[in-house]
């Protein structure tokens, strides 16, 4: 049997990585809706995050792993997966602000145990989420504010 090197860092690593299942999932909803809209600059956007969300799980599962934990897959957030574009760009800036504060609490917990390894890994996927998943859905937010809803969507077809 494996010894779990720190249980409580997997715990932490388990709950960051049932954020990024859940984004996964979140994501993959509304970039298929985007799709079936016709809107396919969101679409290929948002389907570029799924990705990004699937690398982020990939690293925490990997340490998880490495730390001599056992990667829970079944677990997720609560979560809307909503129809209209700016309540799905909301939504998921929503969940990528919630998934920076879970990280940034995770960063301090890394410190206060001394394993800056996790520590890092965790500073890489936070500078992800916060300078360019959360960023981008700002942007995107404003520029409906700006430009209205109809112009804003008229740019999204290809």
């Amino acid at each position: 049997m494996t010894h779990v090197q720190n249980q409580a860092i997997v715990e932490q690593l388990n709950q960051l990585l049932a954020i990024e299942l859940t984004s996964i999932d979140q994501y993959l909803a509304h970039s298929r809706i985007y799709e079936d809209q016709g809107l396919d600059k969101l679409y290929d956007r948002i389907n570029h995050e799924v990705d990004d969300e699937r690398s982020h799980a990939d690293l925490l599962i990997r340490r998880i792993l490495f730390l001599g934990g056992t990667p829970n897959l079944s677990q997720r957030i609560q979560h809307t997966i909503a129809s209209d574009v700016p309540t799905m760009l909301r939504h998921d800036l929503a969940m990528e602000e919630g998934n920076a504060r879970a990280l940034r609490n995770a960063i301090k917990f890394c410190e206060q145990e001394g394993d800056f390894v996790t520590r890092d890994m965790l500073i890489g996927i936070l500078k992800d989420t916060e300078e360019d998943h959360a960023y981008w859905l700002r942007q995107q937010l404003e520029l409906i504010d700006k430009l209205g809803l109809a112009l804003y969507l008229q740019a999204q077809i290809c």
